[in-house]
């Protein structure tokens, strides 16, 4: 994914990271619901994980204590779990991305959002 330019300047970040996650559903790059990442840890194969904006706080919890231990990068993201489920087809307030540039790419977007949200609120 290096070098490709995937900006859209009509977009706002949210919708930037909409496609991002289906682009990431349609590669098979994504792995959805608190078990399947469980697994996907095991074996080695994410790269960083994603969770909604409406996690519960004792899955959020879990979501940190798993992935500290692997040394996996957490990233909340600005969506819902509904949200989540309408753009990959499932429902989940947790995401393991299975590819280092989707998950750099949607960091970055949530970063923009911060940003953005931020400044808004000054």
């Amino acid at each position: 994914m290096k070098g490709c330019n995937m900006s859209y300047p009509n977009q706002n970040p949210v919708q930037k990271l909409r496609n991002i996650l289906s682009i990431c559903r349609k590669a098979n790059k994504i792995s959805l619901g608190f078990a399947p990442i469980l697994e996907s840890l095991q074996t080695g194969s994410v790269c960083g994980v994603l969770t909604s904006s409406d996690i519960s706080k004792k899955t959020l919890k879990e979501v940190y204590y798993a992935c500290e231990k692997k040394h996996i990068p957490v990233c909340p993201v600005p969506l819902t779990m509904t949200e989540i489920g309408m753009i990959t087809g499932r429902k989940a307030a947790v995401a393991a991305i299975l590819d280092q540039g989707f998950f750099e790419r949607i960091r970055q977007l949530c970063e923009e959002h911060s940003t953005a949200t931020a400044s808004d609120l000054n």
